[in-house]
């Protein structure tokens, strides 16, 4: 694996607290290979995607793969090419070049494979959510018998059950958020796109959908699931796709991204605080023990989390 991470610099004086420079990681190089086994079912494959909105490059070789039964979270600040992503997957928009099958097929040719959740609420305000069930069901080919046990499935998992008949126009965020995921999900797609199907929601709201997007994966389902809050991939057991600028820039599980950011150590004495980031923490606390002219009254490591992962494309992108 390339080497993702720049070192940091060693803390700096500033009233013997040092400064906030050097404290994050920064990701620099490219490796997006697939943290999967070679000899896994691929159900998506994308390659080199390129597309351009008049002087916004929105995708610039973005290249991503995923496995059947897999979560993939994908990350990335605002502007990084992900929902252009993932509406060139759901065939809404076409690549100016690239190419992107799904189960060996053209998006095109698979959109029954495919479910998608937009960012965005996309129901219709004056249906009820039965309705919205029925309808979207039917349009997959869902029929009788089987379009009432997913209906009756999907409500209970998303906790729809006591709302079934009430208009989306007068439900509350958290509902819509739930009816909308359910949509996505009503005829059981071999790929699901999530584009952030929490935000603003309620904790009811996203532990159902959580629990969800989980059954489906260990049926076999794949997920590309982006969020802004990385705790949702942590409990999904997501691999990580880091995407910046249109393209994707670090591939892996989570704790293999993590290994190549720093820690942080913290040691007080007397009235000092004095705060270390370094891949060697213990290396780092031996320092900063030695330096101490006071009595130590307090120590803490910690250690690199996805929060940090996405503090570092911040740094990136401001440089």
């Amino acid at each position: 694996m390339n080497e993702l991470v720049e070192a940091a610099a060693p803390p700096g004086a500033n009233g013997g607290v040092p400064s906030d420079q050097g404290t994050h990681a920064t990701l620099t190089a490219m490796d997006y290979g697939d943290p999967r086994e070679s000899g896994d079912d691929i159900v998506l494959a994308a390659v080199d995607l390129r597309k351009r909105y008049g002087d916004v490059q929105a995708l610039d070789g973005f290249c991503l793969t995923v496995a059947a039964g897999e979560v993939v979270g994908l990350v990335g600040h605002n502007g990084a090419g992900k929902t252009t992503f993932l509406e060139m997957v759901a065939s809404l928009i076409r690549p100016d070049s690239g190419r992107i099958t799904i189960d060996g097929a053209d998006p095109m040719q698979s959109r029954g494979l495919v479910g998608i959740c937009p960012q965005h609420i996309a129901l219709y305000p004056s249906a009820t959510v039965r309705e919205h069930l029925q309808l979207f069901g039917g349009v997959n080919g869902l029929r009788r018998r089987a379009l009432r046990r997913e209906i009756d499935e999907l409500a209970v998992g998303l906790r729809l059950t006591e709302i079934m008949a009430r208009r989306v126009g007068v439900l509350s965020g958290g509902q819509q958020r739930r009816t909308q995921a359910a949509v996505a999900l009503i005829h059981r797609p071999r790929l699901m796109l999530l584009d952030e199907p929490t935000a603003g929601a309620d904790p009811e709201t996203r532990q159902a959908v959580l629990d969800v997007v989980k059954g489906r994966a260990a049926e076999g389902g794949s997920v590309i699931y982006t969020t802004h809050y990385l705790p949702e991939l942590t409990e999904l057991q997501a691999t990580i796709a880091v995407a910046r600028r249109g393209r994707v820039i670090a591939r892996g599980t989570g704790a293999k991204l993590l290994e190549q950011l720093p820690g942080q150590v913290r040691v007080r004495f007397g009235n000092d605080e004095v705060r270390m980031s370094a891949m060697d923490t213990t290396g780092a606390l031996v320092t900063l023990l030695s330096s101490a002219t006071a009595a130590v009254t307090e120590i803490e490591i910690r250690k690199p989390s996805l929060d940090d992962l996405y503090r570092s494309l911040a740094v990136s992108d401001d440089r």
